[in-house]
C-alpha cells in the first residue's frame, strides 16, 4: 500500500475518532437535555404549557427529577403559561419543584407567558422568585368542579336510569338525578378542603411578600385575595402575588446574575418533540390521529356528564 494512500486512511479514522469522542463527550456534557458546550454552572429553562393533567404532571415531574440530581444546574426556570387543570396533577408538580428548592437546593425562578392562573399559579408558589409581564394574567386562586346533568332529556326521550348502591353518596355527582342538599354540603365541604390546601400553599410560599400595606402576613390575607378573581401581572406585584415585572429574556438575566454567572448563560431545555406522524407511530398508537379516532368521543362524554372532576383552572 502507498504511503499516501495509507496517510489518507489514517487521517479518516482520526476524524472518524474525532466525531465519535465528540458525540459521546455532547451526550454526556447534556443529558438533561439541549444546550452546548462547556462546563460551568448552568440554569434549565423548562416549560409548562398548556391545561395541566395527569400527562403533562409525569411529563413535568420527569424533568424536573432529571434537573434535581444534575449538579451542574444551580437553578431551573419554570416558563409557565396555564390556566391550570387538575387538582391532584397540580399538586404533584408543585410537590416536586418544592422537593428540587428544598432537598436539591435549586433557584427556582417563575417566568409566566400570558396566563399563570389557578394551578398555573399553584405550580409557582414554591418559587425564590416569580416574574410576570405586567398583563400576564395570574391568580384565580380558588376550586371548581362542574358537569352536565342529562335528567330531562332522558325523561323526554323516555329512558330511565337505575342505579344500585351501597351508601348515600356513592352516585352522588351522578348525571341523571338531582343533587340532594345533603349531595351539596358534601360536595362543598371537598371543595373547601382543596381551596384550603390552595391557600396554604400560596401563603406557605408567598408569606411576608407584597408592596407595604398589602404583605401576605396571614391566610387571612391571602383569602382577600383567593375568591377566583384573576389579576394582572401588575396587580399581582402589587398584591404579593409576584415579585418582579419582566419577559422571559429578563428572567433569564436574573438567574444568570444570581448565580454569579457572566456572559451568556447556558440553558438547558427539553428536546423539542418530532413533529410529524410516522408509520410505526401509527401503528403503536403514539400519534394525535390515533387519539381522534379512539379516544375524542369518550373523552368529550365524560367531560360533558361523566366524572366529577375537580379543578384548579381558571375557565
Amino acid at each position: 500500500m502507498k504511503k499516501s494512500s495509507l496517510f489518507v486512511i489514517t487521517l479518516l479514522g482520526v476524524v472518524v475518532l474525532g466525531l465519535f469522542a465528540i458525540s459521546i463527550f455532547a451526550v454526556l456534557n447534556n443529558r438533561s437535555g439541549s444546550g452546548g458546550f462547556g462546563f460551568g454552572d448552568r440554569i434549565a429553562l423548562l416549560p409548562v404549557e398548556g391545561v395541566i393533567n395527569a400527562e403533562m404532571a409525569q411529563q413535568v415531574n420527569r424533568y424536573l427529577k432529571q434537573y434535581g440530581e444534575d449538579e451542574r444546574i444551580k437553578a431551573v426556570i419554570l416558563r409557565i403559561d396555564s390556566p391550570g387543570g387538575a387538582v391532584a396533577p397540580s399538586q404533584e408538580i408543585y410537590r416536586e419543584v418544592k422537593r428540587l428548592k428544598d432537598e436539591h437546593k435549586k433557584k427556582i425562578i417563575v417566568s409566566m407567558g400570558s396566563v399563570a392562573a389557578s394551578g398555573g399559579y399553584y405550580i409557582a408558589c414554591p418559587a425564590d422568585v416569580i416574574f410576570a409581564n405586567p398583563s400576564s394574567i395570574t391568580g384565580s386562586i380558588g376550586v371548581i368542579s362542574e358537569w352536565t346533568n342529562f335528567k330531562e332529556l332522558l325523561e323526554w326521550a323516555k329512558l330511565k336510569s337505575v342505579t344500585f348502591k351501597t351508601g348515600e353518596f356513592k352516585d352522588t355527582g351522578s348525571p341523571t338525578r338531582e343533587l340532594t342538599e345533603n349531595d351539596r354540603k358534601y360536595f362543598q365541604a371537598l371543595i373547601e378542603e382543596m381551596y384550603g390546601q390552595f391557600v396554604n400553599a400560596v401563603f406557605e410560599g408567598r408569606k411576608g411578600k407584597g408592596t407595604p400595606g398589602y404583605e401576605l402576613k396571614d391566610e387571612a390575607k391571602v383569602k382577600l385575595l383567593a375568591d377566583g378573581r384573576v389579576f394582572t401581572g401588575a396587580t399581582g406585584k402589587l398584591n404579593g402575588l409576584v415579585d418582579e415585572l419582566g419577559n422571559l429574556e429578563d428572567t433569564i438575566r436574573y438567574t444568570a446574575k444570581l448565580l454569579g454567572i457572566k456572559g451568556e448563560p447556558q440553558l438547558i431545555q427539553p428536546p423539542k418533540e418530532r413533529e410529524g406522524v410516522t408509520l410505526l407511530d401509527l401503528l403503536l398508537g403514539r400519534s394525535k390521529i390515533n387519539g381522534l379516532l379512539s379516544g375524542s368521543l369518550p373523552q368529550a362524554v365524560d367531560e360533558l356528564g361523566g366524572q366529577v372532576k375537580f379543578k384548579y383552572q381558571w375557565k
